[in-house]
Parts: structure tokens; sequence; C-alpha cells
């Protein structure tokens, strides 16, 4: 590939990239837009239409409707919307095919323009959509690790409200003002979801089933059972923060054990293919007879070889609390 045809492959897929972020940028300050003015009290002010209407060019809704249409018929029940929702991605899943597609193929391009190798060009661009994969998990994994942490926290502040001569909502609202985010943000949306009429159990409930959280699904099982049998919902508050920081206690030991071989996962499959790049950068002609015959048949073999051990390594170290 001569040095014209890398530039070019270059501005291509920046220019890929550039559009997939300029949509995202756009819908997300639309939202954000919405929910301040959603937040605020009936007839504080007038608000103008056009600032939080849809002002996406026919192509780019064409082009966003289709993807929602194609997800939905791979995914009916829906479970990628939902992992979005649970990492907080201002974004459908449509939206995350189209900037997956752009980052895919910018990828590509880039990687096929330094290695002067089409081969890897098309490994970057299958590679995207399990980096996206990754990303979102790793969103999830870190909201519900904070959530956690903060959870029992939440629950003693909860049940000194209570004890003080607060209600169950008000103890919440307060709760929220004085907890930080993502705690205080889902339990914000339980509380403007009782404001429109449905019941605090309800809305924890749901909270706890979207958020996927062992802990908060059995808060919201004891309060119920509280209700029907009575009691003082403070002390049993009480009671379940302090189990919380036991288990919390535990699984922080539990990760501190299991952090050697959770890099080493990472280390040993990410530095055979850094090696592999480097060594095409710097002398393409060494690794020229992998490319072509039984070379690529060994290529196959190594990946499949590297991500097996990877998957391996990170199954012996996930140890559930």
């Amino acid at each position: 590939m001569t040095g014209t045809e890398a530039l070019a492959a270059c501005v291509v897929g920046l220019g890929l990239a550039f559009i997939g972020v300029g949509v995202l940028s756009r819908f997300r300050a639309r939202t954000e837009s919405l929910a301040e003015i959603l937040d605020l009290p009936y007839g504080e002010r007038d608000v103008a239409v056009e600032p939080v209407s849809e002002t996406r060019s026919p192509l780019v809704s064409d082009t966003v409707e289709l993807a929602s249409r194609m997800v939905a018929q791979f995914d009916a029940r829906g479970s990628l919307q939902t992992r979005l929702e649970r990492a907080r991605l201002p974004i459908r899943a449509g939206e995350l095919v189209i900037v997956t597609l752009c980052a895919g193929l910018t990828l590509g391009l880039l990687l096929a323009a330094v290695t002067d190798q089409w081969l890897f060009g098309v490994a970057g661009l299958v590679a995207t959509p399990f980096l996206a994969k990754a990303y979102v998990e790793r969103r999830i994994s870190t909201r519900r690790k904070a959530f956690e942490e903060q959870l029992p926290e939440a629950l003693s502040v909860i049940a000194s409200s209570l004890s003080a001569g607060h209600t169950f909502l008000r103890s919440i609202q307060m709760m929220c003002e004085e907890s930080a985010p993502p705690l205080s943000e889902e339990f914000q949306r339980v509380v403007a979801e009782t404001r429109l009429g449905g019941s605090v159990v309800d809305a924890l409930d749901r909270m706890a089933h979207r958020l996927d959280i062992k802990d908060l699904v059995w808060v919201v099982q004891a309060i119920r059972i509280q209700q029907q049998v009575g009691g003082r919902l403070a002390d049993l508050l009480h009671t379940l923060a302090d189990f919380m920081r036991a288990r919390e206690d535990i699984r922080r030991e539990v990760d501190v054990l299991t952090a050697e071989g959770r890099i080493s996962a990472w280390v040993l499959t990410a530095l055979p293919v850094l090696i592999m790049l480097t060594i095409q950068v710097t002398n393409p002609e060494y690794l020229r007879p992998f490319y072509q015959g039984w070379g690529l048949l060994v290529l196959g073999l190594t990946a499949a070889s590297m991500l097996t051990g990877f998957f391996i390594i990170r199954r012996m170290v996930k140890i559930e609390v």
C-alpha cells in the first residue's frame, strides 16, 4: 500500500468515526436538554419545541431506523437495549450498531494502512463488535460494583430517617440528596416512578431486576415480607446493611486474591498480538509466510488457543460471593 492509499484510508476512517461521534453527541445533547426541562416545576418557563425535538437528517433517521429493525429481528427480547440501560449509555441499540460499524471500518482501515496487510484490517473489523460488547459489559460491571459498595450505607441512612419519623418515600428522597451516582441516579428514578402513581416497592422491584443485583433483590423481598407480617422496617434495614457490609468485605478480599490471575489473562492474550503487530510494522517480510497456505491455518489455530486460554483463566478466577 502506497503512502497516498494509506492517507486516503486514514481520512475515510476518521471521517466515519467523526460521523458516528457527531450523531451520538447530538442525540445526547438533546436528551440532556429534555431531562433538564422535565425536572423544572410546572409553569416555570416556556420551552420551545425545536431544541428538544428530533432534528436528524432523513438519511441518518432512516439508517438508525433500519439498524433498529435489524436488531429487533435478531434480539426480540430486547436484551441489548436492557444492557445499554444497565450501562447507562444514552443511545439505542440501533445507534450502537451504527457506531460499532463505523468504528470497525475505521479500525480496519487504520490497521490495513499501518501494517500494509489486509488480514489485519479484517481482524480489526471482526474484533470491533467484541470490543464494543466488552466496553458495555465493563461499564455495567463498574456501575454494579459501585452500587453494591454504596448500598449498605444508603440502607443505613434510610433506616435512620425512618427512626426519626420520616416516611419511607421521604427517607429515600433524603438519601438521594446525600448519595453520589450511580446509587442516587437509580433511586431518583424510583422516586420519579412513585410520583407518577406507582408503588414504592414495585418501583424498587423494577430497579432490582433492571440492575440485576442480588443484594437489592433481597432488600425488596425483605420489605415485601415486612409489609405483610409487620415489624420495624428500620431495624430490618440496619440488619441487611450489616450483612451486606460483611459480604462486601469478603468480595473485596476475593478480588485481591484473584487480581493476579485476571491481569495474567489479559497480558498473555494481548502480548502475542502486540508483538505480531510490531514485527509486521518493522519487518513485514518476516511474517509473510504466515499469510498464505498453511500459515493461515497456523494463525487461526493460534488465535483459537489464545482465546480458549483467556476464557479458561477468566473462568478460574471468577468466584461468586
